[in-house]
């Protein structure tokens, strides 16, 4: 099933974002409490981190691959909301002046730029901290194996095999000539495997089979690679007005990136067939699979 336009009787991409982002939100002020003590500076930079902006695709992608399998709704909102953690945890670090030196992210201050760098730097180690505790506590499923399956599986995408061998594999390549297979493994380590792990996340909370838990993985991988396409096409003619972050940072920084190997329309054109291919790993759900490609069309036609 190729990536299909939303039909006009339902419920739009933006609308059921939106939908996502509002009941996540909920969550994670329920989740990071403020507090009055001590520690009250690094709690108010998490809740920075956290709940300035975004648009909560990868939250939505637990939410939705767990409605395939009616999960209960308490159940994907805390696996949604962790996923979330991680993934800010990971922009907190990614901005600090020892990596990327950005000042702007979602069209705010970078939480080092609102606070201080060592404030940073501990309130990204909460968020990641955090985001297992939500995982492992019995509210979130009462079947502790699937709670031990979510911290694994969590624990291998964002770890040295998965996001933070990425990001190292990425600080190392400026200046360095990478073939598009390198910034493949690249990609799909520091960005597909959170992605992959936010669709496989709704399989292991709905007990699905294995065939089943592979479609949803595979799906996010294809997605996950058209995201970071998309992704380094609006880093290369974005307007940051728009993005909400700086662009034009790979080119100066002299990272190699898709766009800069297959230039802007090859670039394009394989965002389109990976977001084809994508949703044909979406079969097997039949209809329930709907919200997940109605991600993929809201992935290839982002601007921001």
């Amino acid at each position: 099933m190729s990536v299909e336009k939303m039909p006009a009787d339902k419920m739009s991409i933006e609308k059921a974002l939106n939908d996502s982002a509002i009941s996540v939100n909920r969550k994670l002020d329920e989740l990071i409490k403020p507090v009055s003590g001590a520690e009250a500076r690094v709690i108010e930079a998490m809740r920075y981190a956290t709940m300035v902006g975004g648009k909560r695709i990868r939250p939505y992608l637990v939410l939705n691959s767990a409605a395939i399998f009616d999960v209960h709704g308490e159940y994907a909102l805390r696996a949604a909301a962790a996923v979330e953690m991680l993934h800010c945890y990971s922009l907190v670090h990614d901005d600090l002046p020892a990596m990327d030196d950005s000042d702007l992210r979602r069209g705010q201050p970078t939480a080092h730029k609102k606070f201080d760098e060592a404030t940073a730097i501990l309130a990204g180690d909460g968020l990641l901290t955090m985001a297992f505790e939500v995982l492992s506590h019995r509210d979130t499923h009462p079947d502790g194996e699937v709670r031990a399956d979510l911290c694994h599986a969590l624990a291998v995408a964002g770890g040295a095999n998965g996001m933070v061998g990425g990001q190292m594999i990425d600080l190392l390549a400026e200046n360095q000539e990478l073939d598009i297979g390198a910034i493949t493994r690249l990609q799909r380590m520091k960005t597909g495997d959170i992605i992959a792990f936010s669709c496989e996340a709704g399989a292991i909370l709905g007990h699905a089979s294995r065939e089943q838990r592979h479609a949803l993985t595979a799906y996010a991988h294809k997605l996950g690679l058209a995201f970071q396409i998309v992704d380094d096409l609006l880093d290369a003619e974005g307007d940051a007005a728009e993005t909400g972050k700086p662009t034009g940072a790979d080119a100066a920084a002299g990272k190699a990136t898709f766009v800069s190997i297959l230039g802007l329309e090859r670039a394009r054109t394989q965002a389109r067939l990976l977001g084809d291919q994508a949703n044909e790993h979406l079969d097997i759900f039949g209809r329930k699979a709907d919200p997940l490609r109605w991600m993929t069309e809201f992935v290839i036609n982002r601007k921001s």
